[in-house]
């Protein structure tokens, strides 16, 4: 009868377990994003400059140095590494998931039951060891091996690892990431530099052209064909100049110190090609295809294996929903005494069992627990699709940025040019009366600042290409 009952409860068990089982929510899956166009404008060559080295992109010799020095100090590069490390153990930790854990245990112990129990009357009635009665404190050593197994029916644990090996690959291409964007940054702020000096180098020379003026216009008062005012004026220019000059070291200063900081390292002299900044020809860009970004890209890549994990752990976090089974087992020597611990095969123990184990109240947990994977899984889907029309419009609005200030940097040289020749007119015509201090002045101050303007136009071209060159992927390889 009793043999018939736990037969029963056994069989409703399993009914309920298999019911429980098949009440799974579904995987919400989200609408799949638009293809890329297939080229950018009427552009369809599939030649790419993402696939250069930067040792071969830039042909300033310093230039790569610091990118070099960069590539081995730079601390959020390093921390980037050490995300990397934690990947792996993740991976070593979730493979572990899948093998059985196995253990040894040693102990030793005593023991006292009631004498007005089962066991106790018992022990009062029984030797232990021919004509020795059971002792009322008993004893007890152990020595043996244990293992317990989860067996991965549903592949809750294998993908549970893929998932963790995703991850691992995202956290190299996150590397990659860093250093697209650390070479950038650099190369940026390099050329901010090198406009800097050209900058410096402007002011100086328009210094000087406003001392020759000051004292052109100091003979004119002289001769009385000029007033104090102008004197004055012409001095106020100067002086303005030479407050600019220490600015302009100021923003030099700055600059170094961002360099050396990305570089990771104290402040210190940036060596750097001085020659004539304005000479400097941009490379020519050759942007591909938009499909090549899915290769090339490291944070597209990233996106792309971070929705991979995510979509694994929405089939770990539904295999929860199953029964799961264990099978545990041990083997050892246990005895009364020490030396009867190894009197073979009397002292031996052994165990075999297997547990299934699955939800059957309160899965309310395990519900929120899939929902929540389920959206981070739609999250990774919706990023990775906005990441990839986010490096379009990158891409496609640097190739406008080139081309615009190619065609700006050709109008403000013609705009230079003529400004000197008007320099020069308006010095004679000012020493021959024809032209007062103010058009002097004036035109001495729209030459200077055309000039600016021109080496901050050549900056921003070398950093467009720079900036092509990032959002193609490139810098990392």
């Amino acid at each position: 009868m009793y043999k018939f009952k736990l037969e029963r409860y056994l069989i409703v068990l399993a009914i309920s377990l298999a019911a429980a089982s098949c009440k799974v929510p579904a995987v919400t899956t989200g609408t799949a994003g638009r293809p890329a166009p297939e080229s950018y404008g009427n552009n369809r060559d599939t030649t790419n400059i993402s696939t250069i080295p930067y040792r071969n992109f830039f042909k300033d010799q310093h230039l790569v140095d610091l990118i070099d020095t960069a590539m081995k100090n730079n601390q959020e590069l390093m921390v980037t590494l050490q995300d990397i490390e934690i990947a792996k153990n993740d991976v070593r930790l979730r493979k572990g998931a899948l093998l059985p854990t196995v253990g040894v245990r040693a102990g030793a112990g005593i023991e006292k039951v009631g004498l007005y129990t089962s066991q106790g009357a018992g022990d009062a009635s029984t030797d232990i060891i021919p004509g020795k009665e059971v002792p009322e404190n008993l004893l007890n050593y152990t020595l043996g091996v244990e293992a317990n197994w989860e067996i991965d029916i549903w592949k809750k644990l294998r993908n549970s690892k893929k998932a963790a090996i995703s991850r691992y690959l995202s956290t190299i291409e996150g590397k990659n990431f860093v250093l697209t964007n650390l070479v950038a940054e650099v190369a940026s702020s390099y050329y901010e530099l090198q406009s800097l000096d050209s900058q410096m180098e402007i002011v100086k020379q328009n210094i000087e052209l406003q001392k020759n003026a000051l004292e052109i216009v100091k003979v004119q008062k002289q001769a009385m064909r000029a007033t104090e005012l102008a004197v004055q004026k012409f001095r106020a220019e100067v002086l303005a100049s030479q407050s600019r000059e220490f600015e302009i070291l100021q923003k030099i200063k700055e600059e170094e110190n961002n360099i050396n900081f990305l570089l990771g390292r104290y402040p210190q002299e940036i060596k750097r090609d001085k020659s004539n900044f304005l000479d400097l020809t941009p490379l020519t860009v050759s942007s591909g295809i938009p499909a090549q970004l899915l290769a090339n890209r490291p944070d597209i890549k990233q996106a792309e294996l971070d929705l991979t994990a995510a979509k694994l752990d929405v089939k770990v976090a539904r295999a929860e929903f199953y029964p799961s089974l264990d099978i545990s087992a041990a083997l050892g020597l246990e005895a009364f005494r020490p030396s009867y611990l190894f009197k073979i095969p009397k002292s031996v123990l052994y165990s075999l069992a297997g547990d299934i184990a699955g939800p059957l109240v309160n899965r309310n947990a395990i519900k929120a627990e899939f929902n929540s994977a389920n959206a981070r899984q739609l999250q990774s889907m919706y990023n990775y699709q906005r990441i990839i029309l986010n490096a379009y419009m990158e891409v496609s609005k640097e190739l406008s940025n080139i081309d615009n200030l190619g065609k700006s940097y050709d109008l403000k040289s013609q705009q230079v040019d003529a400004l000197n020749k008007s320099i020069e007119v308006s010095n004679d015509l000012f020493k021959s009366a024809r032209a007062d201090y103010f058009e002097v002045l004036m035109t001495q101050r729209d030459a200077l600042e055309s000039k600016l303007e021109l080496v901050e136009t050549k900056k921003e071209q070398l950093n467009a290409v720079v900036n092509v060159y990032k959002e193609l992927g490139g810098g990392w390889k």
